[in-house]
């Protein structure tokens, strides 16, 4: 039988996390983070009243870079995120948590925006990945409650069985007739590759460039990180706008990397380059310096700003090289469709963009044979368990990039009593041994975490 779950109540929460290792990537650095946890309890007619929790960095640096001062930027996202909370609780429709999650996306979400921002100057204009960003937490927990409703793992919830509408309701197309999430997810990884973020900042061997007190243990080096969790797959980030710092980069990470293990290669420029040529003529250069270095190279991240996307410029000399794939520009599925006839051959989803756009955008992009990769936004806490939880489903050939254990460990402590193996890479992996039981399996009743009081309710 199919459960319908309608949302009743919720509470937000703000828990601060302070880097032990600043993280630079693109032209911001990340020094400390709000993550923003949500419980939403829901009814369901025949069986009573649920709880489901949510969580996601509220990452200014990612998802709305700016020249705004950066208190101003995380002020104006836990606001937002108090009127997500409202909007929420005045939503009045039940049914499966990818229908109302996505009723939520397309009818209500933007109003919201336009509304936030009339009240905003024009130089401090939220965007919507910032917004997508705040409901993230909300989706993820209405998912999760779902999954305790029916008493399964949520990813066991996404098929027929549990959806009245396949997918060709959301995504608009005849050929998505009878085809469901579940028929693009795997099943059954209890381990995943990871994938180590390579910051800007990071020392790669030698001296560190953060005191050992402020480590506390920590690896100061690439070379120490690489041996410490025998590391095979780096996300290097670079900046798009120095080509010399770039190209030494690469090359510095190339032969300290590959030497010791490493087999696999991605860049993220993480939307800094205005013109395709300075992609491919990075690329090439490496090529005639270090050939083995591009027969490793997977992936080219998010490399162009979004007015290349905007003016549709066509990147087809850089995906020849390496699948180019987009993270903060494919906010939901549609941005994808454009993207493909422009020589984009891949999709980053990420929980952080709502779970119900990441099970739309993954099917949309297997369905047309790209690329589906999962990243991180350095995801501590339970946010790293649903974080885990998609890369298991979506990509777990590849691997998933995890990278909170690199600059805030100490913010996950209460979580890995519960999942060490979430909260650590051993052999090069992630173990999602420990997940079990209802939703995303975050054991919550188990994790001693106390919280600080509610930043607002819906009670």
């Amino acid at each position: 039988m199919m459960v319908a779950i309608r949302p009743s109540r919720s509470a937000l929460y703000f828990i601060d996390v302070r880097a032990q290792v600043p993280f630079r990537f693109g032209k911001e650095t990340l020094e400390r983070v709000t993550c923003a946890r949500v419980m939403c309890e829901v009814e369901e007619d025949s069986r009573g009243s649920f709880r489901g929790w949510g969580e996601s960095p509220l990452s200014a640096q990612w998802a709305w870079p700016s020249n705004v001062p950066l208190l101003e930027r995380e002020a104006a996202l836990r606001q937002f995120c108090c009127e997500v909370l409202e909007a929420w609780s005045a939503y009045d429709a039940g049914g499966h948590p990818l229908a109302l999650g996505h009723a939520f996306l397309r009818e209500t979400l933007p109003g919201l925006l336009v509304s936030f921002n009339a009240r905003q100057s024009a130089d401090r204009q939220m965007p919507y990945l910032a917004a997508l960003m705040c409901c993230a937490p909300f989706d993820i927990a209405l998912h999760d409650a779902y999954g305790h409703a029916t008493g399964r793992p949520v990813y066991d919830c996404y098929s027929s069985s549990d959806m009245p509408d396949d997918l060709a309701a959301y995504l608009g197309a005849a050929d998505f007739k009878g085809l469901y999430p579940s028929d693009f997810l795997s099943y059954g990884a209890s381990k995943i590759p990871a994938w180590h973020a390579v910051g800007g900042l990071d020392a790669l061997s030698g001296e560190a460039t953060a005191s050992d007190e402020a480590r506390k243990g920590i690896p100061a080096t690439l070379e120490e990180w690489i041996r410490k969790d025998e590391l095979s797959r780096l996300k290097i980030k670079l900046s798009g706008t120095d080509f010399e710092w770039d190209y030494e980069r690469m090359i510095n990470v190339v032969d300290v990397s590959m030497p010791r293990g490493v087999t696999m290669l991605g860049v993220d420029f993480n939307g800094t380059v205005t013109d395709p040529q300075y992609v491919i003529n990075l690329v090439g250069r490496i090529r005639r310096d270090r050939p083995d270095a591009l027969d490793a190279l997977c992936y080219i991240e998010e490399p162009f700003a979004p007015e290349l996307l905007e003016r549709e410029t066509d990147v087809s000399a850089v995906a020849k090289w390496a699948p180019c794939v987009l993270d903060e520009s494919a906010h939901d599925w549609r941005v994808m469709e454009k993207a493909s006839t422009l020589g984009y051959s891949g999709v980053v989803v990420k929980t952080c963009k709502t779970q119900t756009e990441a099970l739309l955008t993954l099917s949309w992009a297997k369905h047309h044979g790209l690329e589906v990769l999962t990243q991180d936004l350095t995801n501590p806490m339970l946010a790293q368990i649903a974080h885990a939880q998609l890369g298991a489903h979506a990509s777990p050939g590849i691997g998933l990039e995890t990278n909170s254990m690199q600059f805030y460990p100490d913010a996950s402590a209460d979580e890995a009593r519960v999942h060490p193996g979430l909260y650590q890479r051993v052999g090069g992996c992630l173990d999602l041994k420990t997940i079990s039981g209802p939703g995303f399996g975050y054991r919550i009743h188990e994790i001693d975490r106390q919280l600080p009081e509610p930043a607002t309710t819906s009670w």
